[in-house]
């Protein structure tokens, strides 16, 4: 917590850059960001904790701003970055949370296409719309809403700022809240059609957009074998949207319970398609035991797959080494899992890096990625604009359901407690569908609510 606080009290010092069009560093609606209404919001209170405290609620501060009445949100396994404390500049009484859903209560003066009253799904980046990178969709690498030097320093530029996601990101609130501001909300907010219900639009937010992102980004083309690490809610789908890319395996790395929740959720017409991996069950590193490389290897005829995809992260060791780097500063992201897929895969593969890494590793095999022709891509934050309006589409089909991954509907009181039971991957818990008291009734499908 304290190194955190520190590279935001750094980034104070230091001054943001100017460039964000919005205001910034609203993550909580303390003194003039908020009304003296109170709601129910989960905040970041330091390191491994998060409570459900009573908060102010936003009004309007800019003219673009959209005032958004949530009525469905989620954890994301991203979420457990910040409540671990390995993404810096987080402060206390942040309001967390990047995907999110709901009705609109108020708009700015400047707002022309949201309308009061209508059911949005707001993406998890905020984007201006108009700069480079907005104008290709390209949403998450928006060069108008985060001014913060220190990404810039580290990183060589800034992504876009981020609901609920440090001050790193832009700082603003996010909405594990019963009310969020959406600035720009002409720009960040998709109308929700009738007939979809929230259950399913909330995941466009994030989940749907990143897992499609993964897959068409590293590239997977018909008849490829898909190694995936990673089997939550991001593998998952990612797995799915692999098998309507054609590919012809798909290899899950990962352990139990999440193992047999896809299993148990696999759709039964490529269940011939399907293999399951329990790294725990597996040594790593150089050994001669059999490790995920030679289990990849045997799979794939001797090669590899053609193609590895990482949905897990960067802060996750498995050897000692890694962890008392990570623990003593020398680096912030273990190397194992991206060494693994760069092993793993066949000469010439591609591996995508969708798991969030937030700086610098060591003891990376650039020798194999150089040796054999390896691509190695960097997924991005996914942009979501680019992608929402058809994932949409697919979901009005049928072609597409959300619900294969919601395993539990929870209650905006209960996040300290689901944060928890989430991070410890209790009583199977995959995707949550967070309700508020403006929750719309339950659709078909969705899980019964569960309280803590």
């Amino acid at each position: 917590m304290a190194a955190s606080q520190a590279a935001y009290a750094a980034e104070k010092a230091i001054g943001h850059d100017g460039s964000s069009v919005t205001k910034q560093d609203v993550a909580n609606y303390d003194g003039d960001a908020g009304r003296v209404e109170t709601m129910k919001a989960l905040c970041w209170m330091g390191k491994n904790t998060v409570e459900v405290h009573d908060v102010p609620r936003p009004k309007i501060i800019e003219p673009n701003d959209v005032i958004l009445k949530v009525t469905g949100s989620t954890v994301c396994g991203s979420d457990l970055h910040l409540y671990h404390g390995t993404v810096i500049q987080m402060s206390k009484g942040d309001i967390l949370g990047h995907e999110f859903c709901g009705i609109v209560d108020e708009i700015g003066s400047n707002v022309k296409k949201v309308k009061k009253g209508k059911r949005y799904v707001a993406s998890f980046q905020i984007a201006c719309g108009d700069c480079f990178f907005c104008k290709q969709k390209l949403s998450s690498q928006c060069e108008k809403t985060n001014s913060n030097t220190t990404e810039r320093a580290m990183y060589g530029g800034q992504t876009a700022g981020m609901f609920g996601y440090s001050h790193f990101t832009g700082g603003y609130a996010g909405g594990q809240a019963e009310y969020v501001r959406v600035p720009l909300g002409d720009v960040n907010l998709l109308e929700i059609p009738d007939g979809v219900p929230d259950e399913k639009a909330l995941y466009l937010s994030d989940v749907l957009a990143t897992s499609y992102n993964a897959v068409h980004d590293t590239a997977v083309y018909p008849g490829d074998q898909v190694a995936i690490f990673g089997a939550g809610p991001i593998g998952q789908m990612a797995g799915i949207f692999a098998v309507q890319a054609s590919a012809s395996k798909i290899i899950f790395v990962d352990t139990e319970p999440r193992l047999t929740f896809v299993r148990d959720h696999w759709p039964a017409n490529h269940a011939d398609k399907l293999e399951l991996v329990d790294y725990k069950k597996l040594s790593f590193g150089v050994t001669n035991k059999p490790t995920v490389v030679s289990k990849l290897k045997e799979l794939c005829g001797g090669r590899g797959p053609d193609a590895a995809i990482e949905c897990a992260a960067g802060e996750y060791a498995k050897g000692w080494m890694h962890w008392v780097e990570m623990a003593i500063g020398a680096e912030t992201d273990t190397s194992e899992i991206v060494n693994e897929m760069i092993e793993g895969v066949r000469n010439f593969g591609r591996c995508g890096i969708t798991g969030v890494y937030v700086g610098y590793t060591n003891h990376f095999n650039i020798g194999s990625l150089m040796e054999r022709g390896i691509r190695l891509i960097g997924n991005g934050q996914a942009p979501v604009h680019k992608y929402w309006d058809d994932l949409l589409k697919m979901i009005q089909s049928g072609e597409l359901d959300p619900l294969q991954m919601v395993s539990h509907r929870v209650h905006i009181e209960d996040m300290d407690k689901v944060y928890a039971k989430f991070e410890k991957r209790e009583e199977g818990m995959q995707k949550v569908f967070v309700e508020t008291k403006f929750s719309l009734p339950a659709c078909a499908g969705s899980p019964k609510l569960t309280r803590y």
